[in-house]
């Protein structure tokens, strides 16, 4: 199942000609363990390996009589082998093949997400240098909070997509395992030493024990890791669409040449590609939820985890990769406005300062509690139109018996709260 919006890198990896190549390289591994251990003739896995071939339109036209790919496949390429044909596949059950193709296929999804990630990571941490002193208000529950960064914003969406790169690096390594046990994992036809020969050989490492299949708690990690980044990408779409709010006005997606944002108001640019980024979190989340319940199979193995496997291993891959890329030129192309940070900083007087006047109140050995009300009652009349808070402040005699007027001033001083600024980007970034 290929998206439409799927780029070729990624589309190409679910295609069920690259599938069947996958499903080849495995039967032809194990022709070439059994023939190095005498099993088979050398001259036949010689043969198979110059003669085997597959054509996908032939595949589904015997699979349509058939009706199991795996058999279909094998037919065809003995089609193509002649009498050697009955080595393919010698002491194999399908899944041995299915389960070590999609381990090699997940691998090759999870390298390009992984590079995907990568370009993401570096257009956020170019931003982020670029606005590291670039100064707006932080906000706690929708609420102005105190002062920050807008690139302190954007070396957390960095740390965050490391974590995603990380992530996805260890399901990769989960994942990159194949069995070749047979029906029920008991290597009933073939040797262990068989299946760590063959394996080896495609880059892949045994599972140490398997029913017929895979265990999918694997797959499930695997489709965590997917979704989780997903999600972050999410979460940093959500920041921009608040931020683009006409109220607020601080940040805007890039708006193309001829790009049209209404089709019943002239003036709109609506934040859409964060929108869109926010609806396909949500279809890969739901992709995570099946994965986890592809894992409670009947007994050995039943096939109700197969069916949605060629769905949501695709979709989800392709719809990360497009998310990425699609994210990444937000990011790249964002257009900040640091004039309307600022004025949104000072729309509230200086209240975003309550905090360092609690603060130095507390080391003027005032109990928390008491400095916290006359700090806050000095706040809530500002918030009430009754005065400029720092005025107010300086009018109430418990507080100015502490701390002077000039040790008040200090207290607005936005620079005291960026003073670990380049602290922060070197611990992020190795640099600052």
């Amino acid at each position: 199942m290929i998206p439409r919006y799927s780029r070729p890198e990624m589309a190409r990896v679910w295609d069920d000609g690259h599938k069947f190549q996958k499903w080849l390289d495995v039967e032809m591994a194990v022709c070439d363990a059994l023939a190095d251990r005498g099993l088979i003739p050398k001259q036949a896995a010689a043969n198979i390996r110059a003669r085997a071939r597959y054509d996908v339109a032939r595949v589904r036209e015997i699979e349509a009589t058939v009706q199991h790919d795996v058999i279909a496949f094998i037919t065809n390429v003995a089609e193509h082998v002649g009498p050697d044909a009955r080595y393919i596949h010698l002491g194999l059950t399908s899944n041995d093949v299915v389960d070590t193709a999609l381990a090699l296929l997940m691998i090759e999804a999870s390298e390009l997400l992984m590079k995907d990630l990568e370009g993401l990571a570096s257009a956020i941490e170019k931003r982020a240098f670029e606005h590291k002193n670039t100064v707006m208000v932080g906000r706690t529950h929708g609420v102005h909070a105190e002062p920050m960064t807008f690139g302190l914003k954007l070396a957390l969406w960095h740390s965050e997509v490391r974590r995603s790169i990380d992530r996805l690096s260890v399901a990769r390594r989960h994942v990159a395992v194949g069995k070749l046990s047979g029906a029920v994992g008991t290597f009933a036809h073939l040797d262990p030493d068989v299946e760590e020969a063959a394996l080896g050989s495609l880059g892949l490492s045994p599972v140490p024990i398997a029913s017929q299949i895979v265990q999918r708690d694997r797959h499930a990690e695997f489709l965590a890791a997917l979704a989780i980044a997903a999600t972050s990408i999410e979460r940093f779409a959500v920041e921009i669409r608040h931020l683009q709010r006409t109220e607020v006005g601080e940040v805007e997606e890039p708006f193309g040449a001829g790009q049209k944002g209404s089709s019943a108001m002239p003036h709109k640019k609506n934040p859409i590609g964060s929108e869109q980024m926010s609806g396909q979190a949500r279809l890969i989340r739901g992709y995570m939820q099946v994965a986890l319940e592809n894992i409670p199979l009947w007994h050995e193995r039943d096939i109700s985890h197969s069916s949605a496997e060629r769905v949501i291993l695709p979709d989800a891959t392709i719809l990360l990769d497009y998310m990425i890329h699609r994210f990444t030129r937000i990011v790249s192309g964002m257009v900040v406005h640091p004039d309307a940070m600022r004025r949104n900083l000072e729309r509230t007087g200086g209240l975003i300062f309550s905090g360092t006047v609690l603060v130095e109140l507390a080391k003027k050995g005032v109990t928390r509690d008491e400095a916290y009300g006359w700090v806050q009652k000095a706040a809530m009349d500002a918030q009430a139109g009754q005065g400029d808070f720092k005025a107010l402040l300086l009018k109430d005699h418990n507080i100015t018996t502490r701390l002077s007027a000039q040790e008040i001033d200090r207290c607005f001083d936005v620079q005291h709260h960026l003073r670990h600024v380049d602290a922060l980007f070197k611990r992020t970034f190795g640099r600052a």
